[in-house]
Order: C-alpha cells, then sequence, then structure tokens
C-alpha cells in the first residue's frame, strides 16, 4: 500500500499535468471521460498534506518552547 507521501508525490504530479496543458477528460463519440479532475485532487491533496503533516510533527501549529530569562 502506497504511503500518503507516495500518493500526494503522485497527486502533486497530476496537478502539475493538468496545469501544463494536459488533458483533463476527452470525448469518443457521444461519451466523455474525465480522466482528472483538479478541484477532486486540490480536495486529495490537502487532505494528503495534513495527513504527512501529523506524521512528521509538522503541520500548521507547533508547540514552543519558552524559556524565562533571569533579569
Amino acid at each position: 500500500m502506497a504511503t500518503p507521501a507516495t500518493l500526494l508525490a503522485q497527486i502533486d504530479t497530476a496537478i502539475e499535468v493538468l496545469l501544463t496543458g494536459g488533458a483533463s477528460s476527452y470525448s469518443i463519440g457521444s461519451r466523455t471521460v474525465t480522466a482528472l479532475d483538479l478541484g477532486q485532487l486540490l480536495k486529495e491533496r490537502r487532505m494528503l498534506q495534513a495527513e504527512v503533516d501529523r506524521e512528521s510533527g509538522g503541520g500548521m501549529f507547533r508547540l514552543a518552547k519558552l524559556q524565562r530569562t533571569s533579569r
């Protein structure tokens, strides 16, 4: 099973492909297939990034150690 970090890298690649002109959907006759949906990729990316941050101890909030200095 792929790790969250590996999946995050794959999603970043998919997003880059879409943003640099890659096809997100195609049509054959009257049928249309959506291969990559940017909105869904961004949603998945946010969830995976949060999971990677939790696993690495990072994220938006970090514990700060404050030391009192003597005067």
